[in-house]
């Protein structure tokens, strides 16, 4: 593998001297082939959850190399760059063969992104599985930014995407949610394609999204449906609510960012998709652990108080808790792995189980039943107004200004918020939510009619809810 990525490189001028020597100390892939997993040993029971989740640390937190994969490999310039990472055909600034920035390839690993576990504390409080500051946001598939500002207008014309990191402690209950109320709208469109002419209300876990109907030749109408796409497939994460699991998640940021590309989805173990001379740069075992290692990190947690208590309170007066839901609960406490692929069936094709009740997630369970997942979010999409809109040019109008909401646990230590970062305190976050169109209007002008008094009741509400102390020590500590 050496040999080819030497030749490859050496092809195309991007051959550095120390790609030279690759039998000389610390050339080699960065990401040992001791250290990675198989799925075979998963599947079978091989190995324990804490060995699956040390494998998934190490391919979270490696900055990776070329001899691991790392990048598009050459640009061909008679191939037109799709603003995707999945062809494997961006450029790099300045011809550096490394790094792009905008559009992806801005990071070595995971952790450069979500390593910022609470930027309350001054210096900020450090860990796996965090949140990123505004130096860290991705820029996805811009074709134009204006620095200098040339309609003088004071804006920085911008046609992409500008996402701020979010943090992934508690992923697993989020999921597990997400799951469930997937099982439930495609178990309210079998019921729709079984009773034409019937109107379906999309109801699931005290969350409507909307009503289909089909017509007496059997025809879906999804053209009611509200904050879930028409496949009725909820997608938790992602600030547009677009990947169904964390494995997709992974899989999907790690081509983007760093051009590793996982063969579950481009061609397989011996294709190389990106022309790098790497295959099987991350295998379906490495995918697995990564997935597993993100769904049992840490969850937040909440300070409870009896002046928290009624700033909780005031916070579901005001509106915030119509969309913001304190806690939602599952059905079970097991969350089941599968792969990539038919996220329709949400519990079907599963080759891992872990409880979340029980180390090292410990959600509260219930009892007869699951858990309870305290996210202050209801997984809906809703429209934020033109003040908040994106102004992709991939995406329509309705893309542009819809948001999953925002999940509030751990609010108190994860400033900058909003998608993009923008609002620098939780009172400017809670103010753009008043704008011309936005669905959560109501609420922002609630809080702004409120006393001071009580609005502070709702911030020391909000400074209660908080990120999960030293997280993942059991594994980084040993």
């Amino acid at each position: 593998m050496k040999q080819t990525l030497v030749n490859s490189l050496a092809g195309v001028g991007l051959l550095t001297p120390s790609l030279l020597f690759a039998n000389l100390v610390g050339e080699g892939p960065r990401l040992a082939p001791e250290d990675r997993i198989t799925q075979g040993q998963i599947v079978e029971g091989e190995l324990s959850l804490d060995e699956i989740r040390q494998a998934g640390m190490l391919i979270f937190s490696t900055p990776f190399n070329r001899y691991d994969g790392y990048g598009d490999g050459a640009h061909d310039e008679s191939q037109p760059d799709n603003h995707s990472a999945d062809g494997g055909n961006r450029p790099t600034l300045q011809g550096n063969g490394t790094f792009l920035r905008v559009n992806g390839l801005d990071s070595q690993n995971c952790l450069e992104c979500h390593s910022i576990v609470s930027n309350r504390t001054v210096p900020a409080t450090m860990g796996i599985g965090g949140g990123g500051g505004f130096s860290t946001s991705a820029m996805l598939r811009p074709v134009n930014i204006d620095v200098i500002d040339e309609s003088f207008d004071g804006t920085a014309e911008y046609d992409g995407r500008l996402i701020n990191p979010l943090f992934l402690f508690g992923s697993g209950g989020i999921e597990l949610v997400a799951r469930e109320m997937t099982a439930d709208l495609q178990r309210l469109k079998q019921y729709a394609l079984d009773n034409p002419g019937t109107v379906v209300s999309l109801d699931t876990k005290s969350v409507n999204f909307g009503s289909i109907f089909v017509d007496e030749d059997g025809n879906l109408d999804t053209s009611n449906v509200e904050g879930v796409d028409a496949d009725l497939v909820v997608r938790p994460f992602g600030r547009k609510g677009d990947n169904a699991s964390a494995r997709e998640f992974s899989l999907n940021a790690l081509s983007f960012h760093m051009g590793m590309q996982a063969t579950e989805k481009f061609g397989g173990a011996e294709a190389d998709e990106d022309n790098d001379g790497v295959t099987n740069e991350i295998s379906v075992g490495d995918l697995s652990a990564i997935s597993i290692f993100i769904a049992t990190l840490d969850r937040p947690f909440q300070i409870e108080s009896g002046k928290n208590n009624r700033g909780r309170k005031l916070f579901h007066e005001v509106g915030c808790a119509d969309c913001h839901r304190p806690v939602m609960t599952t059905e079970r406490r097991t969350l089941p792995f599968k792969l990539t692929g038919s996220p329709e069936a949400p519990f079907e094709d599963t080759f891992y189980h872990v409880d979340l009740s029980k180390p090292p997630t410990v959600f509260k369970s219930i009892f007869g039943a699951g858990i309870e997942v305290e996210m202050f979010s209801d997984l809906k999409r809703y429209d934020m107004g033109i003040a908040l809109a994106e102004t992709a040019f991939f995406q329509d109008e309705v893309q542009n200004r819809e948001f999953i909401t925002a999940r509030l646990w751990g609010v108190a230590d994860t400033a900058p918020y909003m998608h993009d970062g923008r609002a620098l305190t939780l009172v400017e976050a809670i103010l753009l939510h008043d704008n011309p169109g936005s669905d959560a209007g109501y609420a922002a002008e609630n809080f702004q009619n409120l006393s001071d008094e009580d609005k502070n009741k709702i911030l020391y509400f909000l400074m209660s809810l908080r990120m999960p102390k030293d997280p993942v020590s059991d594994l980084h500590n040993r």
